[in-house]
């Protein structure tokens, strides 16, 4: 049975892959990238972008389906969003996404210790919130009946990333991103609430969170975020006793990965090898 079975994964395997949509709670849907063969195969939940209000479980195509073929299962699902559903509705829907896939893993010929998370750019926020908090009362909160799983993760691939959705917010109110204002505040409401979720302002009051292995890849011409918060999030992280890594692609903008090319290439190159690392001994 998979889950039984130590796990091999190749960052350089070529895997076909079968894809089908599934509910995975009533009403919200998840994209299942599965390699074709027993396994067991590594798991891992994909969280779209879209400043916590817009886009859907396919934004990330291109990403999803080359982990998949390199001979990983990849859930990815939609969620609630913003404004008709604020925060914590979204890390609430990880947390429990984490568990569904835990509690299904089998059904994908996966194995459930291996799942980790993949987020881009508010997407991003949400998994590292979840990964950091995985037993939080606010995030834990929808019940998954037959199933003990927890929402931890083995590991966090943080595309572009908001590691300070208020810094995200002070940028983008200065910059005259009108946009990214009016949607940051229908998901978070207040200010309040955003240094509360901000995984960043977390590590500086210095919660006792969890602090899986981490990749963040990052471009050097992100006009949608500021990059340098990014930077000190990754030193806090480090000094929190966490092992953390910040890939910087050179004029490379916002949501780059999402389209295909030789830098997005590199991207999923170094996310595989990561991967491979983190689930070295995993049995």
């Amino acid at each position: 049975m998979a889950g039984e079975s130590p796990v091999t994964y190749d960052p350089a395997g070529a895997c076909e892959i079968s894809v089908q949509d599934l509910e995975y709670r009533a009403g919200l849907a998840v994209r299942v990238y599965q390699p074709t063969g027993a396994g067991p195969f590594p798991a891992l939940l994909d969280v779209h972008g879209g400043v916590w209000s817009t886009g859907d479980r396919t934004n990330a195509e291109v990403m999803d389906r080359s982990l998949a073929e390199s001979g990983m299962v990849v859930a990815a699902i939609d969620f609630r969003l913003a404004p008709e559903h604020p925060y914590p509705a979204q890390v609430e829907d990880v947390n429990f996404a984490i568990r569904w896939l835990k509690s299904k893993a089998a059904d994908f010929n996966a194995n459930p210790g291996t799942v980790g998370g993949i987020g881009s750019s508010s997407g991003g926020h949400s998994v590292l919130l979840s990964a950091m908090r995985p037993n939080h009362v606010s995030y834990n909160t929808l019940d998954l009946p037959g199933s003990n799983a927890n929402a931890t993760l083995k590991y966090v691939l943080a595309a572009w990333p908001i590691v300070d959705p208020y810094a995200r917010y002070q940028y983008a109110q200065a910059e005259g991103k009108a946009r990214l204002v009016e949607l940051s505040e229908g998901y978070f409401l207040t200010t309040d609430a955003m240094k509360e979720g901000s995984p960043f302002q977390i590590l500086q009051r210095g919660e006792d969170v969890h602090l899986p292995p981490t990749l963040i890849i990052q471009g050097s011409a992100d006009g949608n975020l500021p990059v340098p918060v990014t930077e000190q999030f990754v030193t806090a992280y480090r000094a929190a006793g966490g092992s953390i890594k910040m890939e910087m692609f050179p004029d490379m903008p916002h949501g780059f990965g999402y389209s295909p090319g030789p830098e997005t290439d590199r991207a999923l190159a170094l996310m595989k090898k990561f991967v491979a690392r983190c689930l070295e001994g995993v049995a």
